[in-house]
Parts: C-alpha cells; structure tokens; sequence
C-alpha cells in the first residue's frame, strides 16, 4: 500500500498542475532527465552492495532476455494478428531517418549510469549505503514532474477516445505484454505477480527499472530495466523494415515511448499520419506502466 501511494500521489498531483510557460516545461524536462540518471546511479550502487555479486548478475541478465523474448515475442505475433484483421491503410512516403546508432547510443548512456554507480558502490563506502532512501524521493520528485509532462501533452480523454487506432493498438499493447510477462514467469519459475510486473514497463527502462527496485529490490529492479532497453534498442531497428508493412506492430513495440523517444523515427518512416496515433498510445501506456507496476508490485 505504501509503494502504491509514493507511486500514484505525486503523479497524480503532477498532472493535476497544469504549467503552460515554454520555459518551466523546459525545466521540468531538463531535471526529469537529470533525476533519470541520479536514481540509475543509485539503482547500480544498491546492486554492489548485493551478497553473492556474482551470481546475481548472472540472474539478471538471464531474467531480462528471457523477459524480452517472451514479450517481443508475443507482441509481435499479437500485432500480425491485428494486422490481419483489421489492416492500417497509410499512404506515406519515408522521409530521412535520424541516426539509429545515435538514438541507440542516447539509450546505452543510461546503462553507463548505472555502471558507474554499481563501480562506486564497489568501493562499499558506508554513505552509499542510504542510496535506497535517496532514490525513494528522487523517484517521487521524478514522478510528479512525468505527471506534469503528461498534462502539459496536451492530450485529453476526449481525444484519446477519439482515436480508435491509437486506443486499438495499445490495448493489443497492453494484453501481449502481460501474456509475455506471465509466460517469463512460468519459464523462469517466477511468481505471476512478478512477471506481470516485469512486463508492465512497456519499454520506459528509465522508469521500470527504477520502481521494480524499490518493489523487488536491485536484482529484479536491473532486470527490469534491462529488459525494457533490450526492448526499445530492437524496437530502433525494426521500426524502418517493418513500418510500410506492420504500421501497428511498429507503434505497439515502441511502447511508452512512442510519444517522445522513439516519435521522430516513427514519423519520419511512417508519416504524419501515424503521429496522433503514436502520441495517444505512448500517452496511455505512460499512464499505465507506473499504475501496474505498482498494483503487481503490492
């Protein structure tokens, strides 16, 4: 219940602030970054401080692919299916990619984040044994500013029912993911719970990784968001040889991100006609990765 409040309550009080000025937006976005990587360093120093290193890496990196395959896996025969069934006729003509390697490379700095506090914290210097509590309130500032970020998006519930392909793909989103996630348990012997929970980030590392930690603890909390970044640095890839094809296949695999991170890619390749489409469904997805996150998490 207490995960659940320093969850839900600063994002909820986050998105009830409404900030329209250019330049405090700017702000929030500058710290929210900031915090991102001041919170994955803490998440690497608990992770040193962990008995039986490693060992626990060992168990980290296998949770996390496992993770992966299961859910891209399922997702992308989730997606064939509704491509099938319900086809998006686009004409768009592809425009100049951005640089994948550079998008590729914005995502491995994070790792470096936590890299480098998992090498400080090998050091057991007796300060950083309160990482755990600096990265709790960390995490509560971060999310009351993505709760500001989600209202100052500008989108509202009336045109989030408006946009039926939007809505479409994530609820197919929604659903493989969670199958994926409850298929990782089996196979990793996993409680359900915990599966879900691993798929619930729907590809926001920066934030999944960060509330499994306090959840599960640094061990599921780096699977998590290794998992997440595995998924969105193949998700890079596919996005130009899959998108003239699979329109949808492409916007669910971006998960949360398709409404920042991956947004300019996605438009670029797939037109501006996928951009409202793209911002409704990374808008929900945001919404409900921190949510189930916790509900699994409780």
């Amino acid at each position: 219940m207490y995960g659940l409040i320093i969850i839900l309550l600063p994002l909820i009080a986050g998105y009830l602030l409404h900030v329209t000025r250019a330049n405090l937006l700017r702000g929030v976005a500058r710290m929210l970054s900031a915090l991102v990587y001041i919170i994955l360093f803490f998440m690497g120093t608990s992770l040193a401080f962990l008995d039986n290193l490693s060992s626990n890496l060992l168990t980290i990196f296998h949770t996390a692919l496992i993770s992966m395959l299961c859910i891209i896996a399922c997702s992308l025969l989730a997606f064939w299916l509704l491509e099938k069934r319900v086809p998006w006729h686009h004409p768009h003509k592809q425009q100049a990619l951005p640089s994948r390697l550079h998008m590729a490379l914005e995502s491995l700095k994070l790792c470096g984040s936590v890299l480098g506090g998992f090498l400080l914290g090998l050091s057991q210097w007796s300060v950083l044994r309160h990482a755990s509590t600096i990265s709790e309130y960390a995490l509560m500032l971060m999310l009351f500013l993505v709760g500001i970020q989600l209202r100052s998006s500008g989108m509202t519930l009336g045109q989030i029912t408006l946009n039926r392909r939007g809505m479409l793909v994530a609820a197919v989103s929604l659903c493989s993911a969670l199958i994926g996630g409850m298929l990782a348990a089996l196979w990793l012997d996993l409680p359900i719970k915990t599966g879900l929970a691993l798929a619930s980030g729907f590809g926001w590392y920066s934030l999944s990784g960060i509330l499994m930690t306090e959840s599960f603890g640094p061990v599921i909390g780096s699977a998590a968001f290794f998992n997440d970044l595995l998924r969105e640095l193949i998700t890079i890839m596919l996005i130009p040889l899959l998108i003239s094809r699979q329109r949808s296949m492409t916007l669910g695999l971006s998960g949360a991100t398709s409404m920042d991170f991956t947004l300019p890619i996605l438009q670029r390749t797939g037109g501006m006609e996928i951009v409202p489409a793209a911002i409704v469904h990374g808008f929900i997805m945001s919404l409900l990765a921190p949510i189930l996150i916790a509900l699994f998490s409780a």
